[in-house]
């Protein structure tokens, strides 16, 4: 039996004292979830060096990415709350204070716990941009352009994780010091999004109140299904670029002999570029329609992931990179918009908060496990493992999509 759903919810955003439609706090509000995101991606060219550097294995390299993750979460559960009571602007500003501390013990990370540290305050200024940032890029777009507003917070977040390892394998492959280079540019973007946060409006809550205790985040109960869609295709999707963002650069070094970091930045580059193609394709379709896309290129990008075990070459580890980018992008745009267009505006950072931590708890622990196993088993093993249980959640997701008939 199908489950039909209303395309939109009546929104109510009276109790926030959002303005309306503004287009230059759209692009300011846009550009402090790029600047958080090309850091989160930025170290991916440079896990190769560290590699060498500090003479860790392929799981402990997953740990790291883990650590990040682990922030991510935790912050997840407060932040979305704290957004929708106290204003974007006063969680935001923490966040990429968060950031700023990131790039300095990149900076000067003389060990892995430094590494471990690093991505932890990533994780925590990551946590606050996809509550609160994006919160403030839908606010921005007023009651009559949250589609359009979701489809600007979701190309913001997978343009700005695209921009982040080309630039940082860019400057690995052709400028001295590159560790401190790297997080020395993406120090200055941060202290610009700090600028420009600074000068976004303060959004007043009326009628919401700051004293209440902090609870889990919650949706009311007629919007579970909305969440549990967008989290079963963002969660999948998210793992596969979390696999070729964490252990890409090991199958292209042993695979193909292309364990460059440009080559590695360049994968993740284009990775999210196509993230955001698809997103900017799609815009117009409706949600079931992109959650169909966003499954198929999920079974694509795994099988691609097979045959590269099998002697496909760089090719298909490039092919994989491709179909796990559409996988996200579209995964989270479909879960975006379907939050967006129904979650009432004073619990919209909550809902995204959920979705969030719906998709990121399994994009980091089954990356981790991917990892650990391989240095038990080996490659063939272990990847083939990961692949075959997101081909599984990728079908179980097709079908359920297949029977609704009004996603909006």
């Amino acid at each position: 039996m199908s489950q039909s759903l209303p395309a939109e919810s009546p929104i109510n955003s009276a109790k926030l004292g959002v303005p309306g439609y503004s287009p230059a706090r759209l692009l300011k509000s846009a550009w402090l979830v790029v600047a958080v995101f090309m850091l989160s991606n930025a170290p991916t060219p440079l896990y190769i060096h560290w590699k060498q550097q500090f003479g860790f294995s392929s799981g402990t390299l997953t740990l790291i990415f883990a650590c990040y993750i682990l922030a991510l979460v935790f912050t997840l559960l407060v932040a979305g709350q704290l957004a929708d009571r106290l204003g974007r602007k006063k969680v935001i500003i923490p966040g990429l204070i968060a950031s700023v501390l990131a790039c300095l013990c990149f900076i000067g990370a003389q060990s892995i716990y430094a590494l471990l540290a690093a991505r932890f305050l990533t994780g925590i200024a990551v946590g606050v941009t996809v509550t609160a940032s994006m919160a403030a890029v839908v606010d921005a777009g007023g009651e009559s352009r949250k589609r359009q507003a979701a489809l600007v917070a979701s190309i913001a977040m997978v343009g700005g994780a695209g921009l982040g390892p080309v630039m940082s394998g860019a400057i690995v492959r052709f400028l001295p010091h590159p560790v401190f280079t790297v997080f020395t540019v993406e120090l200055l973007v941060q202290l610009s999004a700090i600028i420009i946060a600074f000068r976004l409006p303060p959004v007043q809550r009326i009628g919401v109140s700051a004293s209440r205790p902090l609870r889990l985040p919650s949706i009311p109960k007629k919007n579970i299904f909305h969440l549990l869609m967008g989290c079963l295709f963002f969660a999948p999707g998210l793992t596969a670029t979390s696999l070729m963002l964490s252990l890409g650069p090991v199958l292209l070094n042993h695979y193909s002999n292309a364990g460059s970091p440009v080559i590695a930045g360049i994968m993740a580059c284009v990775m999210f570029t196509v993230a955001v193609g698809t997103q900017i394709l799609c815009r117009k379709l409706p949600i079931s329609q992109v959650f169909y896309i966003s499954g198929t290129a999920l079974i694509v990008a795994m099988l691609s992931i097979i045959a590269t075990l099998h002697g496909g070459g760089v090719k298909m580890i490039f092919i994989a990179a491709l179909a796990s980018g559409a996988a996200q992008g579209l995964g989270q745009l479909g879960g975006l918009t379907l939050l967006s267009m129904n979650i009432a505006a004073d619990r919209r950072a909550e809902g995204n908060a959920l979705l969030n931590i719906g998709a990121y708890i399994p994009a980091g622990l089954l990356p981790v496990a991917t990892g650990y196993l391989m240095d038990i088993t080996g490659m063939t093993l272990s990847f083939t493992l990961l692949a075959s249980t997101l081909v599984t959640v990728a079908v179980i997701g097709l079908t359920i999509a297949t029977r609704q008939r009004n996603l909006g």
